[in-house]
Order: C-alpha cells, then structure tokens, then sequence
C-alpha cells in the first residue's frame, strides 16, 4: 500500500526535492496535501500532476482559480487543519524560518511522522514540539542533510547512547576567504550564489554568514540531546561529508554522499527501511581530472561571528535561541532589501541577544512574544 505524504513548501527546494523522490518511488508515494504561500502557478502544475491532492495556499488574502480535479484550501489556518485532517502517514515539512513552527506541531497532533526541514521548529520550540511527538506517538526525522546523517550514524554505532562528540560540517559558504573589508562589500546577488548547494534564499544566505550552522548546533543538541562543549563544527568545502561522531573509543564515522537533498528525504519517506536510491552516488575512483578531494579546516568565528553567538545562545538557555533566529531573519531581510551591509547580519542579531531573554519557552505565546520582540529590536538597531 501507497504510504501517504504530505508535503509543506511545495513549490520550493525541499519540496521540488520531494517530489522528485516521489516520482521515481512508482507507486510507493501518495501525495495527500501539498502546500505553497504563494506561487500559485507551480502548486496549479503540481495538482495536474497529483489530482488527488489537497491544495493549500497559506498566504494572506490569496485567491486563485487552481485545478478543477483538486480539493482547494487558502489560508494559514486551513493549511494547519488540513494537515491534521489529511490522513498522511509523513509530512515533508519544507516550510521556512520561524513561520514553520505551527505546522511542525499540527502535523505531530495528526500523529504523522514528521519528515522536518524546518529547523526553526526545534530552535524555537523544543519543548512543545518533543513533548508534542512522545504524546502522540510519533517520530522526528531529520532531513536536514547533517542531521540525517547523524541520525543515520547514531542509530547505526550507538543506539541508545550517545556519541562522545557531534562534528557537523559547513561547506564555509561563498566568502570564507574574503577579508573582513571584501565582506563588507558583498552584494545579495553574489551572497545568493552557493558553491554547492541548492537552496532557498535565506537559507543560502544563513550559510554564507555561518548563521545556518549556527542554527544547526543548537538543531543537533536539542534532538541528539548533547551538550554544547560536545558539539564541534569544521568547515569541508566539498561538501562530501555530511557530519560526522565520534565514539568514546576515539574512532570517527562520518557519511559521505554527493551533495543532493534528495537523499536525506528518500531516506526519511523510506524509514525505517533502507532502500536503493538514485541519487547523491558517490564515486571514490573518480577521473583524474576530476579528482575527489576531502579537506577540513577551522571556522573563523571572527568574521563569521553568527557560529559563536549561536553557541552563546544555546547555553543561555531561556528564550535566548528564539532572539536568535528572530534578529537573524529580520537582519536577512533588511539585508536581502539593501538597508543592511552584510556584517550587520551579525553585528544586529548581537546587539538584540544583549537583552534579556531569560524567560521559559513554555508555551507559543511565550515563543512568538519573543519573536515579535527580537525582530521589532533587529529592525530599529543601525
């Protein structure tokens, strides 16, 4: 039988990357309820494609004529019963930034396992989205390529324990060998240009400032539950090497693939079975013009200063990685629109984890006060 799948963010990278996968599963995959904001056009071509699909278009005051074979919904509370409603065995949660955090929490209460992406969910609201799954009985699977990875090595060496250390790998970005003065002039347009990666536009830009990393080790000490001194990053260009443990015996694994988000989430859509994939082959005997290179190196918290205050974050505790996320997805956007050179990404995010933001994340309301409240400071601060 077909397992059902919900995808959120559809029309965007993890989504197009999705049904990819689905594609070439033949019949394994049901599209249920497929979800975009706003680009209306690509979820048309998607209901042609998949008719038996709910859509759902969650930006505000959207109306569109969208496929007749389809059922059609519109609107963020739509979207959140739907998900619920849905009957989907996995959601694909694609969804960016911190508007992600509702569905992450809807699709939990559905009792789907939930496929996430959105690593917003886990930054912002641990406690209710972990207290949320073990409640209904339902799994969080990282499809995040580190966090798959780790999934993947901490099941395989040490299930039921913990590896001794977590090394996530960052590929450093566009910029990691420009001086503080050429980083000043960087433009969104070449900030935009990953060197290897596929990506949405803010995520793209968090990796060139270290900030998606960042968000990636609070991410990985939330759902591997480690410490932060347990918790090491080292830049790998190539980008071969997803992440890495270490065991108390000292050895290393790692896992290695091409860079492709495909192979994450067909491993995610497929768990707990291990299947054969078509994508992300690595090829360890490659041409010698073409030779496969692996090299590590440290990160440069200085200039990248988004990695440290991450980590600064995630030991104060509190609401500390909500400020953190908020002031950062306010700076992106300042700069993403030319009100902010691309240093003051850091330089505003700091300034708001200045505050005090010791309170509980006990509840969304704390959560998104706190929000609101970093991004009104990020948005004022020069």
């Amino acid at each position: 039988m077909a397992k059902k799948i919900a995808v959120l963010g559809a029309t965007g990278s993890i989504g197009t990357s999705t049904l990819d996968v689905i594609r070439s599963a033949g019949d394994d995959f049901e599209p249920v309820l497929l979800s975009a904001q706003t680009n209306t056009a690509a979820l048309c071509a998607l209901g042609r494609e998949f008719p038996r699909a709910v859509l759902a278009l969650s930006g505000e005051n959207i109306s569109a004529d969208l496929p007749a074979g389809n059922s059609v919904i519109y609107g963020r509370a739509a979207l959140l019963s739907a998900i619920k409603t849905c009957g989907a065995d996995i959601v694909i949660h694609g969804i960016a930034g911190a508007a992600g955090l509702e569905p992450s929490l809807a699709a939990l209460e559905s009792g789907a396992h939930l496929a996430l992406a959105n690593k917003e969910s886990v930054v912002m609201g641990w406690n209710l989205i972990s207290e949320t799954a073990l409640r209904h009985n339902a799994l969080i699977i990282p499809v995040d390529s580190e966090h798959s990875a780790l999934f993947n090595l901490i099941r395989a060496h040490c299930p039921g324990a913990r590896p001794s250390e977590i090394i996530l790998t960052a590929s450093g970005g566009p910029f990691r060998t420009l001086s503080p003065q050429e980083l000043a002039e960087v433009t969104v347009e070449r900030a935009l240009s990953h060197p290897t990666w596929n990506m949405g536009a803010k995520i793209t830009i968090d990796s060139a400032t270290l900030a998606n990393k960042g968000l990636e080790v609070i991410e990985a000490a939330r759902l591997f539950d480690m410490p932060p001194e347990h918790i090491r990053v080292t830049v790998h260009p190539q980008s071969i090497v997803h992440s890495m443990i270490r065991l108390p015996s000292g050895a290393v694994y790692g896992e290695f693939s091409r860079p492709d988000m495909r192979l994450p989430i067909h491993n995610a859509l497929y768990y707990p079975e291990s299947r054969p994939c078509p994508f992300a082959h690595l090829e360890f005997t490659a041409p010698a013009a073409a030779p496969l290179t692996l090299s590590f190196e440290e990160p440069d918290t200085m200039r990248f200063p988004m990695l440290s205050l991450a980590y600064a974050a995630l030991r104060s505790g509190g609401l500390y990685s909500v400020a953190y996320n908020a002031a950062n997805e306010a700076a992106v956007a300042r700069f993403s629109a030319g009100g902010l050179r691309f240093p003051q990404i850091a330089q505003v995010t700091e300034a708001v984890l200045a505050h005090d933001w010791s309170g509980s994340p006990q509840n969304l309301d704390a959560i998104f006060d706190a929000d609101r409240r970093a991004r009104d400071l990020a948005a004022h601060i020069e």
